[in-house]
């Protein structure tokens, strides 16, 4: 059944990982995923080169640029992992998209999503939980990163937050 699936956590809580074998239980070798990440200099590029180790080779990659509703047409899997919503949202940011144009990029992505019959695991920092940022757009930045991940999963059927390597699911029916 399609759904839209929230794996959130801090930095390095195992959100990645988690999200992947949620993937390959629902998916098996059929998934699509969709990078988010740009080599911008040599630590995310070592970074990238072992999440791609990390995934199995069969699995369809599409690097996103800015346009996540046009993608979903190009995905012949029925289940899709995006990785992750926060460097999404700062690209987006970056290229001058205003709040609500981002919302509403998001809020397609979920409606297309749901028209093709995907299962989406979608990927995001909680960055809600430290100290304030000291600067206009670090502020702006998780403010919106925390609008956009309210709004997933509010149209998410299941939501995991990792803490430490451990997944908490705080949304779904189990719970």
């Amino acid at each position: 059944m399609p759904e839209i699936v929230l794996v959130i956590g801090g930095a390095r809580s195992g959100k990645s990982r988690f999200a992947q074998n949620l993937a390959l239980d629902l998916g098996k070798d059929r998934v699509t995923y969709l990078a988010t990440a740009l080599p911008i200099d040599e630590e995310m590029t070592e970074r990238i080169a072992r999440h791609k180790l990390d995934r199995p080779r069969n699995w369809k990659t599409i690097e996103i640029s800015d346009d996540l509703v046009s993608v979903v047409k190009e995905i012949k899997t029925k289940v899709v992992l995006l990785d992750c919503l926060s460097l999404y949202i700062s690209k987006l940011q970056e290229k001058g998209l205003s709040e609500e144009e981002i919302l509403e990029n998001l809020n397609l992505f979920a409606n297309q999503s749901r028209s093709y019959k995907l299962t989406v695991i979608i990927v995001s920092n909680e960055v809600g939980g430290g100290i304030v940022p000291d600067n206009f757009s670090a502020r702006k930045y998780r403010d919106l990163l925390g609008l956009a991940n309210q709004q997933v999963a509010s149209q998410a059927s299941n939501v995991y937050l990792l803490v430490a390597g451990v997944p908490l699911k705080i949304k779904g029916t189990d719970c």
